[in-house]
């Protein structure tokens, strides 16, 4: 399962696309149990001892065989029924629209990052696309040379100088850590919010309907993994932790490239 917290994160390269992607459910529980669950892994974290990027793999590799579960089972089935009954036209305007609603977050966190000409051009991609682009259906931003930016609240976190803590693996959202978990929190919040007059059962369909989109970006990426033998744990987890640490740098650091060996022509 190559699902990573991809709502507000995503890349073309396979270096830096492996995010974690979130399942159906109501976005306020989800904070407060995540909440709950970061907190009582702060409390214990000192009664852990191993990897220190990894100490909880016993209880991480549980959590991550019931998301892989879940994930085979209904996500990836789902998916890949979309796939096949929906034009390819339309999955690009799918993208294109929780794309648009993802830069909303980029703006604010560049501005957090004391990073104004970026958050400006942010900006900029949301007004265009929401006008010209027919509410994000289309990303005409990008045809007129705006770069697109990749922020979350984890990143913003990290450049003040907070650090990962141990590797975390939440049920449902996949990779994490004791930072991007708490960012993470404040990414969902900000995305709901985008709908203030949507009901429970609305906003839950919106977010199927995104996570779809989402998980289909990785299924040709997951077959390769699984034809090159690998474990997939310990894969998603040292690219996971990889690629943050790429983001959190602004690209200033250099990634493992033996890590990706084979992918790179996917």
């Amino acid at each position: 399962m190559l699902c990573a917290c991809g709502l507000w994160q995503n890349s073309g390269h396979p270096k830096v696309k492996l995010q974690s992607t979130l399942i159906k459910a109501t976005p306020k529980r989800i904070c407060w149990q995540l909440l709950i669950i970061l907190g009582g892994l702060t409390l214990c974290a000192c009664a852990w001892a191993g990897d220190p990027d990894d100490p909880w793999e016993g209880m991480n590799r549980k959590v991550y065989s019931f998301n892989d579960a879940v994930d085979r089972i209904v996500l990836t089935p789902v998916t890949r029924a979309y796939q096949a009954v929906v034009p390819d036209a339309v999955e690009t305007g799918v993208d294109n629209f929780f794309s648009n609603l993802g830069d909303v977050g980029v703006a604010l966190n560049n501005l957090l990052q004391l990073k104004p000409g970026e958050a400006g051009s942010d900006t900029g991609r949301v007004l265009v696309n929401t006008t010209l682009g027919f509410f994000g259906w289309m990303d005409v931003a990008s045809q007129l040379g705006m770069t697109k930016h990749n922020e979350d609240f984890g990143q913003t976190l990290g450049y003040w100088g907070i650090g990962t803590g141990p590797y975390l693996v939440l049920p449902f959202l996949g990779p994490s850590n004791l930072r991007d978990g708490p960012g993470m929190l404040a990414d969902i919040t900000l995305w709901t919010n985008s709908f203030p007059d949507l009901n429970a059962s609305e906003e839950s369909a919106l977010i199927s309907l995104n996570v779809v989109s989402e998980r289909g970006q990785y299924l040709a990426l997951e077959e390769r993994t699984e034809e090159l033998g690998r474990d997939q744990y310990v894969f998603i987890r040292d690219a996971y932790l990889d690629n943050r640490e790429f983001l959190v740098r602004d690209g200033e650091f250099s990634l493992d490239d033996e890590l990706y060996e084979g992918l790179d022509d996917e």
